[in-house]
């Protein structure tokens, strides 16, 4: 739901205050009746009070930019670089005094990405890791976290070396995809549950409205982060499902040109965001301008990019899963995917995210990479060009060995991330990587 006209003022006023009062997990959280349950979206012009309701498209180009707020009435908004504004009179900003603490640039990021999620409010940061970082700080030395098992390695890694060795918070890694399990590990002082779905790089597919049911059987304080980088609000939004937050690695499939690191946090909680835009004033993790203004062009083409990176994805999974080089193909858009339903019930469609286990070790597996063409031998996601690499000993190398064995991240599982290059290219230079692969292997190359 793109909110209307008011709104937009509203949070922009909102993006202007100054934090009074720092919020913490005590203080009250909403209700459910605090969320905002719609599936429209909806936007007015600055001319038009009537309320309209528009698709994902014209939400992605038009939500939070407004050329009458600027001076010259700009179609595209203006690149906010300087670092501290002029102020009439003294102690009484006219809505902006420094940029850490807001810039304008950045607020119609903020509106944009809220509006796609059908959310009150967006902060963004400087990394997906200073956006986990932020929202970490809302926990208390020994509150208690439940974390997916098979997910991104850095947010697992932040958990164990600062959550825990410097915060003094306990963890747990827990295969979420059965609840058994969530409840199982749920405890007095679990505080935060936070997942990703499709994981990475397994794409297990956990049922988000499921795990929010439970979680609040057991506690209406515990927050609930759900990662949204791989599907991005074209595909899933987790609020809508329960979740009290989201998070986006902005870096990937929302900015997608490989070009900007950045991350984001989104959430009907106004608590929680005051917490959030208190994290970036005394923190300090913003992204600079000129950072943000890429994200917000990448965005007007989110849904082009998300729907032809399904496209291409799904052909690739379809193609290998009747290749006999290969083990085992997952994608949740085939239906052989052990949570294809739940993926069908909570997501409409999927992203570029494929992988696949080689029928090979681990040398065969590097072999394969090697000759690939094509898809570029590189860690990452979401751009436009194609990615392939080996988790094991790539993206996921910091995951103890026997963890990874445990989980399935073994030495010959592939992770691709499907481009919008031609799919029949995409294909044929896979099939090249897999046939030199292969011959190597016979020749005892």
């Amino acid at each position: 739901m793109l909110k209307n006209k008011e709104h937009f003022e509203q949070l922009e006023k909102n993006g202007k205050e100054s934090v009074d009062k720092v919020p913490t997990k005590e203080d009250k959280m909403p209700t459910k009746e605090d969320k905002v349950p719609t599936n429209e979206y909806k936007v007015s012009s600055t001319n038009d009070e009537k309320k309209k309701n528009f698709g994902f498209a014209t939400v992605a180009i038009h939500a939070g930019n407004e050329p009458e707020k600027w001076d010259m009435n700009q179609i595209v908004p203006p690149i906010s670089l300087s670092t501290t504004y002029k102020q009439h009179f003294a102690g009484k900003p006219k809505g902006y005094d420094y940029t850490r603490d807001g810039n304008p640039t950045r607020d119609v990021l903020q509106q944009s990405i809220a509006a796609l999620e059908n959310a009150r409010h967006c902060r963004v940061f400087s990394s997906g890791l200073s956006a986990t970082a932020a929202m970490a700080n809302w926990l208390h030395s020994g509150d208690h976290i439940i974390v997916s098992a098979d997910g991104y390695s850095g947010t697992q890694n932040y958990f164990r070396q600062v959550s825990v060795q410097h915060h003094g918070m306990e963890l747990s890694f827990v295969d979420l995809t059965e609840l058994a399990n969530l409840e199982k590990e749920f405890k007095p002082n679990t505080t935060m549950v936070w997942f990703e779905t499709p994981s990475n790089p397994l794409l297990k597919v956990i049922d988000i409205e499921a795990v929010c049911r439970a979680v609040r059987s057991r506690s209406k304080e515990c927050i609930i982060v759900v990662d949204n980088t791989f599907m991005t609000p074209y595909f899933q939004r987790p609020l809508e499902l329960g979740a009290d937050v989201v998070m986006h690695s902005l870096t990937k499939y929302i900015n997608g040109h490989t070009d900007v690191l950045m991350g984001a946090m989104v959430t009907n909680n106004d608590q929680l965001d005051q917490h959030l835009k208190s994290q970036q004033i005394t923190a300090g993790a913003v992204p600079s301008p000129f950072d943000v203004y890429l994200v917000i062009r990448g965005i007007k083409t989110l849904h082009l990019r998300m729907r032809q990176h399904m496209e291409n994805a799904l052909a690739v999974a379809r193609w290998l899963e009747k290749d006999p080089r290969v083990e085992k193909v997952l994608y949740p858009e085939l239906e052989s995917h052990p949570e294809h339903k739940i993926h069908k019930k909570q997501s409409s469609g999927m992203s570029g995210m494929v992988s696949f286990y080689m029928r090979a070790d681990a040398d065969g597996a590097r072999k394969f990479l090697a000759n690939l063409k094509l898809f570029t031998l590189a860690e990452s996601l979401g751009g436009f060009e194609s990615l392939a690499e080996l988790p094991a000993v790539m993206t996921h190398a910091s995951v103890p060995e026997q963890t990874r064995n445990l989980i399935g991240i073994s030495d010959n599982l592939i992770r691709l991330s499907v481009g919008c290059e031609d799919k029949t290219d995409l294909i044929n230079d896979l099939d090249m990587a897999l046939n030199l692969a292969t011959d190597e292997i016979n020749r005892g190359g």
